[in-house]
Parts: structure tokens; sequence; C-alpha cells
């Protein structure tokens, strides 16, 4: 069920918000609906905890920096 929410914001972010949607075609309501979402999407591919796990793993660190420099080289087979 949709809720109404009013949001109270400054002018100039009022004008970029809705250049930005303008230029997406869509309402301003569907470009902050989505525009969230996709940072909410960012935000919960990894949280603290995780990173502090990834970066304390030296290992995998090693690994993935291989990864990407054979990446960059397009050496290797990618699935």
């Amino acid at each position: 069920m949709s809720k109404t929410v009013t949001l109270r914001i400054d002018e100039e972010i009022y004008k970029k918000i809705k250049s930005h949607a303008v230029s997406e075609n869509r309402t301003l309501s569907n470009f902050i609906e989505t525009a969230t979402l996709r940072y909410i999407d960012e935000a919960d591919l990894v949280d603290e905890f995780e990173m502090e796990e990834i970066v304390s793993n030296t290992d995998l660190l090693k690994r993935l920096k291989k990864g990407s420099r054979d990446a960059g080289q397009k050496k290797g087979r990618f699935v």
C-alpha cells in the first residue's frame, strides 16, 4: 500500500533532484523512490563488520589484487 511522505528540503537540493528526475523522464516522487532504493541496495552490499573481515583477510586481499591485475591484462577465464 502506498504511503504519502512530506519532505522538506533546501531549494537548491530540490532543483538538483528535479533536474535529474526530468533528465530520466521520471516524476519527482518516482526519482526519489528509485534513488533511495539504489542507495539502500548499495549500502547493504557490505556492512562495516563484513568489510573489517575482508580487510583483515590478507590471503583474500592478495587473491583479489591478482584477479584484478589479471582482469586488467585480460588473462584467465571469466565466468
